[in-house]
């Protein structure tokens, strides 16, 4: 056999496949994004789920503060998103789109050498960025001197987060999803840990200690995540390390690619990740230097009021439907090393089938927990913070936001899977600009709604754009789209209704401002709601169209015909 031919041997076997798994056969991509997408929404969610219960002691020990203490935490934290983006600088999708790549035509030593050039890329930039948000502090405050402390307290994490997030952007790049869920709910469950712990001992069951050193504490707290997050990935490497070894042993090899060509590779490929990635962050600190000016032009409230309006919508509000957000950013990660083997492999088909079967996926979990999280808003608030129609209504608002943010997470994704960074930036620059078209007018008109209706409008925009795009270029199935998304949406809406109608129904005879009675309030409404939407789909066959022959097990072990 010669040398070409063992080649095409080679990509033949490793096309499709999951080669850190003994057996590389081949698998669809619907069943690898299905499996990819059970362990990522799995860790996102349990991950999600863990960093809103804390909020209930949380809140508890910080008493009175609690709200003065949320925005604080967000306006320190929204800064330190973007920095810490900026500091991951887009390299972990890069390396997991590139390493995929590299895999596909079977060139595993090459990919393996991006992920060592790109490891002292993440900690060069970890340490510049750390520094200028530690010394920058400062400058950043925006008038208010405690977010000096919070930012001092999370530079620490920007150290470490950049290298834990490419090494799991590396497994991505293998198709394997497991590394990353695990190693992201241990960081977050060593990140609860740490933050209730020194909540507990700084303010005290009485809630009278200090509350701005309890608040940078917490947020110091992502420090003693990131390092658990690693930890778990380092003990997978030594896992896989035989395996790897093996890979790069029995590369094609037929590449030479030289150090300098690495890097500009894994920096032509990041930077449009760079923006894309924070793109949610951008809007939210567009709103935490813009919210506070309009309000003050055309209010006369307090600086106490507006910081407790700030903390509803940025930080409470956003807490809770991040969990459901979080669903969509699974899919995306997905997305993209699946994407990006079939644009290797030139398959203009598949592309379409794929981005077809995200945006299904997208809609069957993401349409249905959206409206279930607005029709348990009101028990929901009140569990996580207190009785409130103020937060209530934000919180149900938001929930119908977070379809629109969320089809960006996953849209985006696929334009960087198949290569369109380029356009998906310029698509969001446009999105960018329409929300600071709206945002005066907006908050001027609504106060802390009229922030999050700019937002939605700023998305609506970009989504729009993306999925023209998309159709153009590739084609997408919009019968099967459309007539899927009609049946989500009737089935969802039903589970809505019914989660509404548990819900004031039990309040008719339950204290609203009951947290232990908020929780029975939501668990009814969930599992009616829940159990509602899962007959429809199973009955419907509607189910089959995602979870394939998974569905009719289901439906013979519920009894459902």
């Amino acid at each position: 056999m010669d040398k070409q031919s063992e080649m095409d041997n080679s990509e033949s076997l490793y096309m499709g496949s999951q080669p850190l798994r003994d057996n590389s056969g081949k698998s669809s991509s619907k069943a690898k994004m299905l499996e990819g997408s059970a362990w990522m929404t799995a860790g996102s969610i349990f991950s999600r789920i863990l960093g809103a219960i804390y909020i209930i002691p949380w809140v508890i020990w910080f008493g009175v503060y609690s709200d003065q203490a949320n925005a604080l935490f967000t306006k320190g934290y929204n800064i330190y998103s973007f920095f810490l983006i900026a500091a991951i600088a887009g390299i972990p999708s890069a390396i997991s789109k590139q390493v995929s790549h590299y895999n596909a035509i079977n060139e595993f030593a090459l990919g393996q050498r991006l992920y060592k050039r790109g490891l002292l890329l993440s900690v060069g930039t970890g340490i510049i960025c750390a520094a200028i948000l530690y010394f920058g502090a400062p400058f950043l405050k925006d008038g208010d001197p405690n977010v000096i402390t919070v930012l001092h307290a999370l530079a620490w994490a920007v150290l470490v987060i950049p290298t834990m997030s490419l090494t799991r952007g590396f497994f991505q790049g293998y198709q394997e999803m497991g590394p990353s869920a695990v190693s992201q709910f241990i960081e977050q469950l060593a990140r609860v840990i740490y933050m209730l712990t020194t909540a507990y001992f700084i303010m005290g069951k009485s809630g009278q200690g200090d509350w701005v050193y309890g608040v940078s504490q917490s947020t110091f707290a992502a420090f003693i995540g990131a390092l658990g997050g690693l930890l778990v990935l380092g003990i997978y490497f030594i896992k896989y390390r035989k395996r790897l070894s093996y890979l790069s042993q029995h590369s094609a090899n037929e590449l030479v690619v030289s150090t300098s060509t690495l890097y500009k590779e894994i920096i032509a490929q990041a930077v449009p990740f760079i923006i894309i990635g924070s793109a949610i962050t951008i809007f939210q600190l567009i709103d935490q230097y813009t919210f506070f000016r309009i309000m003050n032009a055309v209010s006369d409230y307090s600086t106490a009021v507006l910081n407790n309006m700030y903390a509803i919508f940025a930080f409470n509000a956003n807490k809770l439907v991040m969990i459901v957000i979080s669903l969509a950013s699974a899919m995306a990660v997905t997305s993209v090393p699946i994407l990006s083997e079939a644009k290797t492999r030139g398959d203009r088909a598949e592309i379409s089938r794929q981005v077809t079967d995200s945006i299904l996926l997208f809609a069957f979990l993401m349409i249905p927990a959206a409206l279930g999280m607005a029709a348990v808003a009101q028990p929901a608030y009140t569990l996580f913070y207190h009785l409130s129609d103020v937060g209530t209504a934000i919180l149900q608002f938001n929930s119908y936001v977070a379809i629109v943010l969320g089809l960006f997470t996953v849209i985006s994704a696929i334009m960087q899977g198949i290569g369109e960074n380029v356009l998906a930036v310029k698509y969001f620059c446009v999105g960018m600009i329409v929300k600071f078209i709206f945002q005066f007018p907006m908050v001027a008109l609504f106060s802390a709604v009229g922030s999050l209706i700019s937002t939605a409008i700023g998305f609506m925009v970009v989504n729009w754009m993306i999925l023209r795009h998309i159709n153009l270029e590739y084609g997408l199935d919009y019968r099967r789209i459309n007539t899927f998304i009609g049946k989500i949406i009737t089935y969802a809406f039903g589970t809505f209704l019914i989660a509404m109608v548990v819900t004031n129904g039990l309040y008719i005879v339950m204290d609203p401002a009951s947290k232990v009675q908020s929780l029975l309030v939501i668990a009814a409404a969930v599992v009616l709601g829940g159990a509602f939407y899962l007959y429809f789909v199973l009955k419907s066959r509607l189910a089959d169209e995602i979870v394939g022959a998974r569905a009719a097990g289901l439906r013979r072990m519920l009894k459902i015909s």
